[in-house]
């Protein structure tokens, strides 16, 4: 079968990236856990629009890969440690901002003053998973490190392989997405009788948001 695949699309060893795809796909990461806490408060519809911001901005990074961004960051030093700190600061941005949001959200059940304010901001979900995605560490290392290399150099169409790869990341993502746009809406019931709990969500999230914004500043190729 990988004789097969490496023969007519270029693509080498593809049981070997389906296996570690999946793993990738399934370890937590901002994409996630932002889509976990949109459907959790906003439900499903918010969840899957948060989704296809995920799936969009993972296929502007497979485009640029596909494109050579990912041999340029690895080739200047310079350039990839610009995108890294940036990406780096958004991340921890948005773990601020869902901090703040817990805390103003205990506060204000503390003096039962005024309505405790949204915990997921009521932006869009999509721009800002979209956002989260394209600064996402797990998803540049990913692409940058370990998805071009199972493409062929030799093959005639590269663009071939580098879309059937980037098939298998959507498809994959897609599954776990869902997975986790249900969980979260599982979830909901309990956040609406518990806004101490869904404070305690929002402001553990935001603390793993600024963990990967630390983790994606320390990365390296």
């Amino acid at each position: 079968m990988n004789a097969f695949m490496h023969a007519n699309f270029g693509i080498t060893d593809f049981w070997t990236f389906l296996i570690g795809t999946i793993f990738i796909v399934m370890l937590p990461g901002p994409n996630s856990l932002y889509v976990l806490s949109v459907a959790a408060q906003r439900g499903v519809r918010a969840g899957y629009r948060g989704a296809c911001g995920v799936f969009l901005g993972d296929l502007i990074l497979m485009l640029l890969s596909a494109g050579g961004v990912a041999t340029l960051l690895k080739s200047s030093p310079t350039l990839f440690y610009f995108v890294k700190y940036i990406g780096a600061a958004y991340l921890c941005w948005i773990g601020l901002q869902m901090l703040l949001a817990c805390w103003r959200t205990l506060r204000a059940r503390a003096q039962a003053t005024a309505p405790a304010p949204a915990l997921v901001p009521q932006h869009s979900p999509f721009g800002k998973a979209l956002a989260i995605s394209l600064m996402n560490p797990k998803a540049i290392l990913f692409f940058i490190s370990f998805f071009i290399q199972f493409v062929d150099p030799q093959f005639g169409a590269p663009w071939l392989a580098f879309a059937l790869l980037g098939m298998v990341c959507e498809l994959t993502s897609f599954i776990y997405l869902t997975a986790v746009i249900l969980l979260g809406v599982r979830m909901a019931e309990s956040f609406r009788r518990r806004r101490r709990l869904s404070a305690g969500m929002s402001g553990g999230v935001g603390a793993v948001f600024i963990g990967f914004g630390a983790k994606l500043a320390t990365a390296t190729l």
